[in-house]
């Protein structure tokens, strides 16, 4: 059985960098392509970054500069690194893996950005 779990989610105060993870099991993330979305109050989910087991990175234009994907292989693991936070940031982060044919999706983890 297949399963995401995400973590490094909370309350941070604008400026201030953050890194989330997304552990797998039951899944090879060498032989899948790992994404990062989120979904803002309010607001449909949005494609954030996405690396694949090779290590190519791709993001959206409205995520460049700020978001940095990367993955470690021996811990079955992809990170999202989010630097300078602010509110419209605030959302539930959600790992997914496309593995083939199939699509797997984490529970998300909520990132607050507040004073």
């Amino acid at each position: 059985q297949v399963q995401l779990v995400e973590s490094g989610g909370g309350l941070v105060q604008p400026g201030e960098s953050l890194v989330l993870s997304c552990a797998g099991s039951g899944i090879d993330f060498r032989f899948a392509v790992v994404g990062w979305h989120r979904q803002a109050p309010g607001k449909q989910r949005e494609f954030v970054a996405r690396i694949t087991g090779a290590g190519s990175t791709g993001y959206p234009d409205s995520m460049k500069g700020r978001f940095t994907i990367s993955t470690d292989s021996a811990k079955n693991t992809v990170y999202l690194q989010i630097h300078s936070l602010n509110a419209e940031d605030t959302g539930v982060y959600y790992c997914e893996a496309s593995y083939g044919p199939d699509e797997y999706w984490g529970q998300g983890t909520q990132v607050t950005v507040d004073t």
